[in-house]
């Protein structure tokens, strides 16, 4: 896509499409207006759409970090939960645990990679699927977003804050969480919700009810989109209860990038964005996590 605005225009339309404000049906038929000029909506689509075939930054078979998939009891949320548990191969004693916690489609190749990447930084990470109860990641997003709509997202939550709740005596007692989209709004309520979090990092995530504010005692390094309104629209409100109460809390904003700019399988993509956000992420959990 060589035009900038209609670039824009099309990753507006595909977000609103992957957050299931616009059906299947009219996304299409609104995409089509842009099929022109030998373009076709089949074509609009693969651009769209994430790659997960070269994308992928840490392999499953990186001989870096060892990586087996468990199961834990949430039975708050959806009873079992299936979840990848990496850390770097050649770690020695207890590690600084964190919860990768994927966006609103399961767990899928991009969210299996942010939990490798955080175990070579030297983290023992743990991401489940929240679509465990429902037979888990289906392998395509799409169906991915059908399935983890039809679970509540209280259920869900629960699920992760019995994530944290697994990993915390296999790490080194500390906690954290990071997540984005939907993992980012988990990571806001896992501050409110779960007393002995040691860290939170929501990536362009929707914000915690602001009576819930009082409650947080982990520290928050909040990543935004600038151009990303959907969620952004909720920040002054929060921001206002982190400083009457006295949170500690970073928040970042990061010019013309879309939600969804540290996710580097689809255009919504920003290189610059994503690099400088995780690389502030792990400073941010080596802080509070050792």
């Amino acid at each position: 896509m060589n035009d900038p605005k209609v670039k824009q225009e099309l990753l507006e339309l595909y977000n609103d499409y992957a957050h299931n404000r616009l059906s299947r049906s009219d996304f299409m038929q609104k995409l089509s207006a842009y099929a022109v000029g030998g373009t076709t909506v089949a074509a609009l689509m693969s651009f769209l759409s994430p790659n997960y075939k070269t994308a992928i930054q840490v392999k499953e078979d990186d001989p870096r970090i060892t990586q087996e998939w468990v199961e834990y009891p949430s039975p708050k949320g959806g009873g079992k939960i299936k979840a990848l548990l990496c850390k770097p191969k050649e770690a020695k004693g207890k590690l600084g645990g964190v919860v990768v916690v994927h966006e609103n489609r399961g767990l899928n190749p991009h969210i299996a990679d942010v939990g490798r990447r955080a175990a070579l930084a030297g983290f023992i990470s743990l991401s489940p699927d929240a679509l465990s109860p429902l037979g888990g990641y289906p392998g395509n997003d799409d169906e991915g977003r059908e399935m983890q709509a039809k679970r509540k997202r209280e259920e869900m939550l629960e699920d992760f804050i019995a994530a944290a709740e697994y990993l915390k005596p296999l790490s080194n007692g500390k906690v954290g969480v990071v997540g984005f989209c939907f993992g980012g709004w988990i990571s806001n309520m896992m501050a409110a919700r779960v007393p002995f979090l040691n860290a939170a990092v929501p990536f362009y995530g929707g914000q915690a009810p602001v009576e819930e504010v009082p409650n947080i005692k982990a520290p928050l390094l909040l990543h935004f989109a600038e151009l990303d309104t959907n969620v952004n629209k909720g920040w002054e409100a929060y921001e206002k209860a982190l400083k009457e109460n006295k949170k500690e809390f970073t928040a970042y904003f990061y010019p013309n990038t879309n939600h969804g700019f540290h996710n580097d399988t689809t255009p919504r993509f920003d290189k610059a964005a994503a690099a400088l956000a995780w690389d502030r992420t792990v400073t941010f959990f080596r802080k509070y996590l050792s």
